[in-house]
């Protein structure tokens, strides 16, 4: 069995196991972590960082999550909702006026956060070198028209959501999502995740190995339509670490989404620093959308930038997402359980929400937790 390092409270032994088998199995590095409450009662990892397993992942290797960034820019907009800078229910125009353009007035920011809002992606064409352009990006999804009513549809926006609420935050704070991240919510939590990498940080990163290629698929654009296809190897350069791309670009490990994510879990604050309030919190798990997602395939809940759990958690108020691959982060607002698992090899060529690693780790904390 796999060597597992790091450390475990003795009921979540079963986390452990099944990282272990996992690493045995699917995995070749990664690393698990789990909050209840206040305390980190599982922190560890194991495995490799590079394909050819020469190199052991340590306890502060990092690598790009995919979309569990996304769950990263939904709090930064939930702080600002709870500081009453920004309102939900209110235009997207009210905050950005050019947005208003080609019929969007109707848009608003909640519908931005839950994947309504009709701009699931460009019109025109674009590169993966495009994304690094933040000006390009915003400008040309503030002069293109919807692809259906607000509210009405819901199509998984898989690149352009971080592109709409990071220019809502800088219109309201004068900073960039990245930067407003790591000031108002990395920095006060001591997490080591980052949107937008700087240069110091590369020697932790473990290169993303990409899935498995299926015949007559275009498997390299990350959940969404295609536009631009962004093929896994991209996170691996210096020009995707250091732009700020907040809906798939954020680079950690299971310790840091644990930390910034159990915010949520745990009323708006967690070890004694208080990001927003309870009533702010609840704003994750309100229903915004319930039916079949259209870009994804699958039917959805949707919350305030976060997909709400069904019949699969023995909990009523759960939260998550994941990223292209398998990683994920699961917030039970219940039991203040919080569970992130982060690794290098992407398995799910087939656009699936997340894989069997994930949700087998959820199972297992969950084990300890009831207990």
């Amino acid at each position: 069995m796999a060597e597992i390092h790091g450390r475990c409270a003795s009921e979540f032994g079963t986390v452990a196991d099944t990282l272990a088998a996992s690493l045995d199995r699917d995995d070749v590095g990664a690393s698990v972590a789990v909050s209840v409450g206040d305390e980190l009662v599982v922190d560890i990892w194991g495995g490799y960082t590079d394909e050819s397993r020469t190199a052991r992942w340590q306890r502060d290797t990092i690598t790009n999550v995919w979309s569990t960034t996304k769950t990263m820019t939904a709090l930064c907009a939930l702080v600002l909702a709870d500081r009453g800078d920004l309102d939900p229910a209110a235009p997207v125009a009210e905050y950005w006026p050019e947005f208003g353009a080609a019929g969007k007035e109707s848009v608003l920011v909640r519908h931005v956060l839950s994947h309504t809002a009709g701009l699931p992606t460009w019109d025109e064409p674009m590169t993966v070198e495009d994304l690094y352009e933040w000006p390009t990006a915003t400008a040309r999804l503030a002069a293109q028209p919807l692809r259906w009513s607000p509210g009405t549809a819901a199509g998984y926006h898989g690149l352009t959501q971080g592109y709409l609420v990071g220019e809502i935050v800088r219109r309201i704070t004068g900073r960039s999502l990245g930067a407003f991240f790591a000031e108002e919510i990395a920095g006060p939590l001591e997490a080591d995740f980052h949107i937008g990498l700087p240069a110091e940080h590369d020697h932790r990163v473990a290169p993303i190995i990409a899935p498995p290629a299926s015949p007559g698929r275009d498997d390299s654009a990350p959940r969404g339509p295609g536009n631009p296809s962004v093929p896994a190897a991209a996170a691996n350069t210096a020009a995707w670490r250091r732009s700020e791309i907040p809906a798939v670009g954020g680079f950690g490990n299971a310790r840091s989404v644990t930390a910034v994510q159990s915010v949520l879990a745990n009323g708006g604050a967690w070890r004694g620093v208080r990001l927003l309030s309870r009533e702010g919190c609840e704003r994750a798990v309100h229903e915004q959308f319930r039916g079949m997602d259209t870009v994804l395939g699958t039917p959805m809940r949707y919350g305030l930038g976060y997909g709400l759990g069904g019949g699969e958690s023995p909990s009523a108020r759960t939260c998550f997402w994941g990223g292209w691959g398998g990683s994920l982060v699961w917030v039970d607002m219940d039991t203040r359980m919080t569970v992130s698992y982060v690794m290098n090899r992407m398995l799910d060529d087939d656009r699936s929400l997340t894989d069997d690693r994930s949700f087998d780790i959820v199972a297992a904390a969950y084990d300890g937790v009831t207990a």
